[in-house]
């Protein structure tokens, strides 16, 4: 079996590959390939953060990140164990079963700096959220400017690590005061309609 052969060829197709890959996930270009996995971990949202509709008061919500087993990580390992194999049957002459067990060892470092590049660099902590992460209803957050009655005010909200703010009206036409925290019932044209947060676990209660 010609081995230097097959470690050059693993090579190429690895490093056109993952160039591929790595510059599309770079530039943000929908890539849709095989082998791409996200996984989904749970964690504590701060104050205010997100609540969705009827969930309101969730102790916590899903974030995407990317996985270690995905396309450009793959084709990093496929890249770098041919190369590492290639050098060391055809210019180091080594034996099949060292350069295979070395070639495999540098397919896994190359992937490992590959899935390090992703996930530090390239990802960011808001890419490919969930449709329900951009749902304003059962969103909490504080009153900023007091709801007048029949009237309006304004909302201050925690999301993606960002403070926003928006408009509010109360959701039974009564006065809300600033300060006091809300849950957002409905979303408009970029106007919140709002219930405060006790009145609302009375009414579950």
């Amino acid at each position: 079996m010609n081995w230097p052969a097959i470690f050059l060829g693993c090579f190429v197709i690895g490093f056109v590959l993952s160039a591929l890959s790595f510059g599309a996930v770079a530039l943000h270009f929908p890539v849709h390939l095989p082998f791409i996995h996200h996984v989904h971990v749970p964690h504590a949202p701060p104050v205010g953060q997100v609540g969705h509709a009827g969930h309101a008061g969730h102790a916590g919500q899903g974030s995407a990140g990317v996985s270690p087993l995905n396309f450009a990580t793959l084709m990093a390992f496929l890249a770098w164990f041919g190369g590492t194999g290639y050098l060391l049957t055809s210019e180091f002459r080594w034996l099949t079963m060292p350069a295979l067990t070395t070639a495999t060892v540098g397919g896994l470092a190359g992937a490992a700096v590959m899935f390090w590049v992703m996930s530090r660099v390239l990802w960011s902590p808001r890419e490919n959220m969930q449709s329900a992460d951009f749902q304003m209803v059962g969103m909490l957050g504080r009153v900023s400017q007091s709801v007048r009655q029949g009237g309006m005010g304004e909302l201050v909200y925690s999301h993606g690590g960002a403070r926003h703010s928006c408009g509010a009206r109360s959701a039974d036409g009564g006065a809300i005061e600033k300060g006091q925290e809300v849950v957002v019932t409905a979303y408009d044209r970029g106007i919140a309609t709002i219930r405060r947060w006790d009145d609302l676990m009375t009414d579950e209660s």
